[in-house]
């Protein structure tokens, strides 16, 4: 129990300051416990419902978020999620571990594009903003990660939000995505309540601190600190993928 605590207390902060649910480094830390795929995917859609939820609302309170931009591809984001559960029942672990990767892979080459940003963000078309989430939502839940690890590039790459914006609105986005995913890996028979709502309560007091330290880093510093993290979750699901 003191283990998922100090595990749930460390994700929280990682999720606050980089603006993700917290799947992508939960999951890998849980694999590397001897925890199933589809165990550990369950488990981090509960702890994303918590972090997500309290990182939205601090983030609000500080005025970073802005809640109009993100809602219709959260929107999508919430029907694609909803069919994740059923989708990685059919995926064995070798298959969805690869996903995880090309996710983790796709984030962190966008880092390396030096952003423009814009006066104004770009405009889009509503229904393409929702054919976004549902694609985000229901790949991402499926590995059991919210789907900010592609959103906060594809926000700061493609359509030029600046980046703390982008985060903030990234952790919003899995708001929907995690609430939606969980509904369906319960219905799939993959969460385990007792250790997700552990871990995730214990999140919450993390997310704290890392949407503190977020707000006092320079965008750059956590811009370089983002490729940092993205680059051990690459090697390290290589390792897995591949050995």
């Amino acid at each position: 129990m003191f283990e998922l605590v100090i595990l749930g207390f460390s994700v929280g902060i990682v999720s606050g300051f980089f603006g993700i649910g917290g799947g992508t480094i939960l999951i890998p830390i849980l694999l590397a416990i001897g925890l199933p795929t589809k165990e550990a995917i369950g488990i981090s859609s509960v702890q994303m419902v918590f972090s997500s939820v309290y990182g939205s609302y601090l983030n609000n309170k500080k005025g970073n978020l802005d809640v109009k931009m993100i809602a219709t591809i959260g929107l999508g984001g919430f029907v694609g999620a909803f069919f994740s559960g059923f989708l990685a029942s059919y995926l064995c672990s070798t298959v969805l571990e690869s996903i995880f990767l090309l996710f983790a892979l796709f984030a962190l080459t966008r880092l390396f594009f030096k952003p423009k940003f814009l006066d104004t963000p770009v405009r889009i078309n509503s229904f393409k903003l929702f054919m976004v989430g549902l694609f985000i939502g229901l790949l991402s839940m499926t590995i059991g990660v919210g789907g900010s690890i592609v959103l906060v590039p594809i926000l700061v790459g493609f359509w030029h939000i600046e980046l703390k914006r982008a985060i903030s609105a990234g952790l919003f986005f899995v708001v929907f995505s995690s609430f939606s995913g969980m509904i369906s890996h319960t219905m799939s028979g993959h969460v385990d309540f007792e250790k997700g709502l552990l871990i995730g309560l214990a999140s919450l007091v993390g997310v704290h601190f890392g949407i503190i330290f977020k707000d006092k880093v320079e965008s750059l510093l956590q811009r370089k600190l983002l490729i940092v993290f993205y680059a051990s979750i690459v090697t390290y699901l290589t390792y897995r993928v591949f050995t």
